[in-house]
């Protein structure tokens, strides 16, 4: 016959042990989809993210790889550019690709690379050319089951020209302020 405190201390074990597989059950490897999640309540699914081991030197973070699935995307020509935007009736959403070279990777608690391949600009439907100053930066953090990113304000004319230290971030904390939550249809990007 079994204890009564033997019984607890099996049970806490049990729930510790299933805390512990559940909290490593996602992690930056393989393929993860990206997806956008709106205020009308849509998930767009707009591609891939793949980690990767760092080449030579597994402990100093991961590889990453975007792949946009362009079908999910209208082309949009504005202010004498192309742009990869989703359209809706209240807000049109568009993809702001990172021009510069940059490092490719990500840490545990550093995701500013990747973030900075998820940058977006929003207008009104009927407004005409691309304000560069509406920019949204979605800054993600790490949940059990991925990384949410949620949306910050970021003008995105700071990265018109080449910045002069290409391994660091240009868009850092400084330069992105909150939004009310809710203000822009794209609420959150779930990576998972």
């Amino acid at each position: 016959m079994f204890h009564p405190t033997r019984i607890a201390c099996l049970c806490l074990g049990a729930c510790l042990a299933l805390t512990c597989v559940s909290a490593r059950a996602w992690d930056l490897a393989g393929r993860k989809t990206i997806t956008v999640h709106t205020r009308d309540r849509q998930e767009i699914t707009m591609g891939q993210v793949e980690f990767s081991p760092v080449a030579g030197n597994p402990g100093s973070g991961r590889r990453f790889k975007v792949e946009f699935d362009h079908s999910r995307f209208q082309d949009f020509f504005l202010s004498m550019k192309e742009f990869k935007c989703i359209n809706a009736a209240v807000e049109v959403s568009c993809h702001v690709p990172y021009p510069y070279p940059h490092p490719g990777t990500v840490s545990d608690n550093d995701f500013s690379w990747l973030e900075h391949q998820l940058l977006f600009l929003y207008k009104p439907p009927a407004e005409f050319g691309a304000k560069l100053w509406n920019g949204l930066y979605f800054q993600l953090r790490r949940e059990s089951d991925g990384l949410l990113g949620e949306p910050l304000a970021v003008d995105l004319n700071r990265i018109s020209a080449p910045p002069d230290d290409t391994r660091t971030p240009p868009l850092d904390p400084s330069v992105r302020d909150p939004i009310a939550p809710g203000s822009r249809w794209i609420t959150h990007i779930r990576i998972r």
